[in-house]
């Protein structure tokens, strides 16, 4: 691959390539995608495409767009490149820096967009784009084709012959379609537009303090690190209720928050489209949970080196108590899913819990130990969860059994609270779901993790919803696990779950 290669253009200057041709007439040919593996079905595609013109170009979306999961794509946005350049019929290649084509489409200004026969039917394509780039060419002047003489998948192959996905995911993925296909799981997911959600539980904002470690004082002997930059992610049952918010059909908070003006303009850049109407400005402060991380050199991984907490637990003054009581209690019947998220810090007190217990139609609870709260904030104060969700450190010291087979405390569990399922969520070894008929282990699908922060509230958003529509056991876990891997593949709560990127990893891990 060394030396310039000619077929490789800029992608912010290929018009000064592609206007000329089309002033002298020549007909453009684009395709699009990622090209991870080139196939038969590939070389098939490209070359029916070539046949419609006189120039082929073809761009892929560049590595860190490609929405089919953590580990993807196999290989770099160069080597696709270089074999892509080695095909006759290919005469120039572009890297994409978007997650859709629509953004090429507007600079090539094609005169066909050649797509293949899979997304002749625009219900098929999970990504719901289609349609906006066959719109797209149009306004340009071209149109669309679609080929049709060979199809093959770059996924299913990658999936059986190189090893991007741990084994016992691919002997996971191999038993599951035994049991459901890919379109069940995404008629499922489509199903969730239906609910109505409320989310309650403690306002965080996690920041994140960009660092690079120098070492240590020569005089007092502490870390000593230069500031880069500095992030503001919104946390805690923010973060649950923007995952919840891509999928679901309507999505309220109930939470409190200290009026801060960064933080009131984050909130009105950030939580669209979910409802605010019970977003309450407190007394106190918001809380915030500030982190100082190092990345890990040439890898994904960020350290976090340090952390300082600011938790003002008296977040609603008396009267504002009230007020949020009386209000909450008259919304709660409107909600087909109220999940209560419990980070510990004072929202969530002992009136509040016995009034979800009491009047919330379908709850999901989640509570959680953290260096604030360590062995004061335990399951075991609430005594009603239609579903519930927790890590392996919260469910022992619910019972103060710190060695035993974690199993039967979660059976035990799920019996003292009544519930329809449960999950112990167990990281790298992923999860451990129960419900009446089964017990069901789903391994974690992904073992390409940046960082875990805020990856078992996303579990606890899909698998809340999955079992609201009273999904098959498996189903609402391969939802909550698929949701975490992407949680884990993205700095803190920087981006929610999206539902076209759900729905493209499941449909890449399933592919055997």
């Amino acid at each position: 691959m060394s030396g310039k290669n000619p077929k490789s253009l800029d992608f912010e200057t290929c018009d000064r390539t592609f206007g000329p041709l089309r002033e002298g007439g020549q007909k453009i040919v684009l395709c699009h995608g990622v090209f991870d593996l080139l196939h038969p079905g590939h070389l098939a595609h490209l070359q029916e495409a070539k046949a419609f013109g006189d120039i082929l170009v073809v761009s892929i979306t560049s590595a860190p767009f490609v929405n089919r999961g953590p580990g993807r794509p196999a290989f770099s946005d160069e080597m696709r490149v270089y074999a892509l350049s080695a095909l006759a019929c290919v005469d120039y290649v572009l890297i994409a820096p978007a997650e859709t084509a629509l953004e090429v489409i507007a600079r090539v200004k094609p005169t066909f967009y050649m797509k293949g026969q899979e997304y002749a039917d625009a219900a098929s394509d999970v990504t719901n784009n289609i349609d906006r780039e066959a719109e797209e060419v149009r306004k340009n002047g071209g149109d669309i084709r679609y080929s049709g003489k060979i199809v093959f998948s770059s996924s299913k192959l990658i999936n059986q012959h190189l090893n991007v996905m741990p084994a016992e995911v691919k002997d996971y993925a191999v038993d599951f379609v035994q049991r459901f296909s890919f379109e069940t799981l995404r008629e499922s997911v489509d199903a969730m537009k239906n609910l109505k959600v409320l989310v309650i539980g403690d306002a965080i904002v996690d920041e994140f303090i960009h660092s690079q470690i120098q070492g240590l004082t020569s005089k007092g002997r502490v870390i000593s690190a230069r500031f880069i930059e500095k992030e503001q992610h919104l946390g805690g049952s923010l973060a649950i209720a923007r995952h919840v918010a891509n999928f679901a059909g309507k999505v309220s908070i109930a939470t409190a928050f200290g009026g801060e003006e960064d933080i009131r303009k984050l909130l009105t850049e950030k939580m669209p489209p979910v409802d605010l109407d019970l977003l309450v400005q407190g007394d106190g402060a918001t809380i915030i949970k500030r982190r100082y991380i190092e990345k890990m050199g040439r890898r994904e991984e960020y350290s976090k080196v340090f952390a300082c907490n600011y938790i003002d637990e008296d977040c609603l003054s008396a009267v504002q108590r009230e007020d949020f009581l009386s209000k909450l209690e008259a919304i709660l019947p409107e909600f087909d899913l109220v999940i209560a998220t419990d980070f510990g810090h004072g929202l969530l007190d002992a009136r509040t819990m016995d009034l979800l217990q009491d009047k919330a139609p379908f709850l999901a609870i989640n509570v959680q130990t953290n260096s604030a709260n360590f062995g004061f904030n335990l399951i075991s104060k609430y005594r009603r969860a239609d579903v519930f969700c927790l890590d392996e450190q919260e469910l022992r010291l619910a019972f103060s059994d710190r060695k035993g087979d974690p199993a039967p405390l979660l059976r035990k569990l799920s019996a003292r609270l009544g519930a329809k399922a449960g999950w112990l969520t167990l990281g790298s070894a992923g999860s451990l779901g129960l419900d009446a008929d089964e017990e069901h282990s789903t391994p974690a699908l992904t073992l390409h993790v940046k960082d875990t922060t805020g990856a078992g509230d996303a579990f606890l958003a899909l698998a809340s919803l999955g079992a609201r529509l009273r999904l098959p056991l498996p189903l609402s876990s391969v939802l909550g696990n698929l949701a975490a891997a992407l949680t884990a593949n993205v700095l803190g709560n920087a981006e929610p779950v999206g539902k076209p990127q759900l729905l493209k990893f499941a449909e890449t891990v399933l592919k055997h």
